[in-house]
């Protein structure tokens, strides 16, 4: 390889992580500003959550990824969403926002259809099991040596979230965790291509 390939490359590199870090930073900015706005009005903006079986909570598909309740579950859920969101994007870029929105739509929908009457889901932990579904199935179905890597790593460091999509703590929305779960799941079938 020539002087001038490994340039080209070194940069190609630079620029690849820096578009990716500025994608996850915006994301995480937008919702540090949510939760910053939501916490200034007393906690109104909850309330454009996810609704279980409301016409108007439909809209919490859309809001409810960046919506959190608290600085703990805000903090929950940046580090493991700019990790495993960057570890979408390191298989694909092109994935990143595809994974993402069938994350947020099978999220909501799982908490809109068998979440508790009345109750609100927020916050981007289903987006977080679209990525871990994403990334845990997507060696399966792609079959690149890298994908099938990246899945193995995946589910020996995260793999115990998987938990989290069944019944379990009160408050927290399972429906919610297992809907971006399938989600991901899908999406990894979708993308089974190789990249």
């Amino acid at each position: 390889m020539r002087d001038n390939d490994l340039t080209m490359t070194s940069r190609t590199v630079g620029q690849t992580l820096k578009e990716q870090a500025i994608v996850l930073g915006a994301a995480l900015a937008l919702m540090w500003i949510i939760f910053i706005a939501s916490w200034m009005t007393g906690g109104t903006l909850l309330m454009l959550g996810v609704i279980p079986r409301t016409a108007i909570g439909l809209r919490g598909i859309i809001f409810a990824p960046f919506l959190h309740g608290s600085l703990h579950h805000l903090l929950a859920n940046s580090i493991p969403f700019a990790v495993l969101g960057w570890l979408v994007m390191l298989r694909d870029s092109r994935h990143f926002v595809p994974v993402t929105v069938a994350a947020m739509i099978a999220s909501g929908m799982m908490a809109w259809l068998f979440g508790a009457a009345g109750s609100v889901h927020i916050g981007a932990s289903g987006v977080i099991f679209g990525y871990l579904g994403f990334l845990i199935l997507s060696g399966w179905y792609a079959r690149s040596m890298f994908s099938i890597v990246l899945s193995i790593v995946v589910t020996l460091l995260w793999g115990g979230l998987i938990l989290g999509v069944m019944p379990g703590v009160a408050g927290i929305s399972w429906q919610a965790h297992l809907g971006g779960f399938i989600g991901g799941v899908l999406a990894a079938r979708a993308y089974r291509t190789p990249s």
